[in-house]
């Protein structure tokens, strides 16, 4: 008993001790921070409220956190509020999309699509899923695209290893392409066995020689994979037009300077633009170049700042003939994101989707191209509205990135350009990437693409046309400033016969 009670005694002591040095610890480590915000000169809330004025920078950084998961309304948060990001986690995970009591949506809002129910919509029996699309008829191997929903450019490196292995799954299981992204194509694109878009970015990754121009071989090893479905010359995105990237040396490991090839240990800096092109007609040239070595369809992808330059550009298509032309055009709005860009980039340069797309259609329609060029929508397409909209606008196909970050997990922590993903999507870190297990992700991706279809498909259905691809620009309405709506081809007339059909 005594023993007891003296091992009880000694072990109280020993923690109030300890208690003791804790409050000693707190004390001198208070008065040192006291003393070195008191005498800094950097910071003038912590000279002037030293200890306390630190907490300011520890709120503004949790203040991120606080506002998505209890603070925000459902529609208030941005580039994705909390509605968009729901709808794809449960289109996702293949739950009911269903909600109840009434839509949560402000339809006043100018801007707002409003979609033009038929009186007399088609019965089942009319119903029809959307037909194949060929593109590039004059290449020497057209492609014929199964589905007018697909992933869209984002390279390895900006994504992690087990993202891209996902997506490549998924987009098998789905039959919708993927994109590589201009940062080369790496076995991880490869493995599901998806269809594969090989963007071409301004440094040339993956098809470059030892002096970074295109390579004509490399061009043709990329192209002999039977993946490879298409190549994409990408001259801007939507987040950063006008400005290249950078990979810091100490990215450059030697897969990725086998996958991109670049030096090993050496910072690669991709150039505004591409240095051969300077006008309209050398993008033709090169573009005929590519699709003469490859033997495959051959588009660009941009930003649209005015549309003038785009009338030059068909203009100069009709002077050399249709066969000259672009096999597709993919338009990236001014909202389109990126890992990492200058905010004034993403913010205040490049004209949105919603303006820039039916204005590009159009003036491929007046030439007559309509079956010679398709039309890529890209930016922000992460709901079913945001798809129907831009089919109705004129897009053959719509591309997305970051819904199908959303089905891989994503968050919207917003560290796409730190190493710190939470969700292991974009960040090189083993410790992170265990979270993401491909096999489960791959799932999810092409949940998500299977139900974008089918919700796009069951609007095509209520506006009264049997599939999305017959929708027309009468077929959607937008609320103007004053809150009433108008058709959209009010809006954008249309200035082509098969809009108006």
């Amino acid at each position: 008993m005594e023993n007891e009670l003296s091992t009880t005694f000694w072990v109280l002591e020993y923690l109030a001790m300890f208690f003791i040095f804790l409050i000693g610890a707190v004390v001198a480590l208070v008065l040192i921070w006291w003393a070195v915000d008191k005498f800094q000169t950097a910071d003038a809330v912590r000279r002037n409220y030293p200890v306390i004025g630190r907490f300011r920078h520890l709120f503004t950084s949790l203040g991120e956190f606080f506002r998505q998961y209890f603070f925000a309304m459902d529609r208030e948060e941005m580039p994705f509020n909390r509605a968009q990001r729901d709808w794809v986690y449960r289109a996702a995970a293949g739950k009911d999309n269903t909600v109840a009591f009434g839509s949560t949506r402000n339809i006043s809002t100018p801007g707002t699509s409003i979609f033009v129910n038929a009186a007399f919509p088609p019965l089942g029996f009319q119903y029809a899923k959307t037909a194949p699309m060929v593109i590039g008829p004059t290449a020497a191997k057209p492609y014929e695209a199964p589905s007018f929903f697909n992933i869209s450019g984002m390279s390895y490196g900006a994504l992690s290893q087990p993202a891209v292995r996902a997506l490549s799954m998924g987009a098998k299981k789905a039959n919708v392409w993927l994109n590589t992204g201009e940062g080369g194509m790496s076995d991880y694109h490869l493995e599901g066995g998806c269809d594969v878009v090989y963007q071409i970015g301004t440094a040339k990754y993956g098809v470059r020689d030892e002096h970074g121009k295109l390579s004509d071989a490399k061009l043709r090893e990329v192209a002999a994979r039977p993946e490879v479905k298409m190549f994409e010359l990408k001259l801007a995105q939507g987040a950063k037009p006008g400005k290249g990237g950078i990979l810091p040396a100490a990215k450059v490991d030697e897969e990725v300077s086998r996958i991109r090839g670049i030096p090993v240990g050496k910072a690669s800096e991709s150039p505004n633009r591409h240095e051969e092109i300077d006008d309209w007609d050398d993008l033709l040239d090169v573009i005929s170049h590519i699709r003469e070595v490859t033997g495959k369809p051959v588009g660009f992808k941009t930003v649209v700042g005015a549309v003038d330059p785009f009338s030059d550009l068909f203009d100069c298509i009709m002077r050399r003939g249709p066969d000259s032309a672009p096999d597709f055009i993919t338009i990236d709005g001014g909202e389109g994101g990126t890992g990492a860009a200058p905010m004034p980039l993403i913010d205040l340069v490049g004209m949105p989707i919603r303006e820039a797309l039916p204005r590009i259609v159009d003036l491929r329609d007046q030439r007559g191209l309509h079956d010679r060029i398709r039309m890529i929508a890209s930016g922000k397409m992460v709901n079913p509205s945001d798809v129907a909209w831009a089919i109705c606008a004129g897009a053959d196909f719509v591309v997305s990135a970051r819904g199908f970050m959303f089905s891989l997990g994503c968050i919207q922590a917003l560290k796409c350009n730190k190493n710190t993903c939470p969700t292991g999507v974009t960040t090189h870190d083993p410790r992170l990437q265990k979270g993401l297990v491909p096999k489960d992700k791959a799932a999810k991706v092409a949940s998500f693409a299977k139900n974008m279809i089918h919700e796009v498909e069951t609007i095509a259905h209520s506006v009264g046309v049997a599939e999305p691809r017959q929708m027309r620009r009468r077929h959607v309405r937008i609320v103007q400033g004053d809150g009433r709506s108008i058709p959209m081809n009010e809006i954008y007339p249309s200035y082509s016969t098969h809009a108006l059909s």
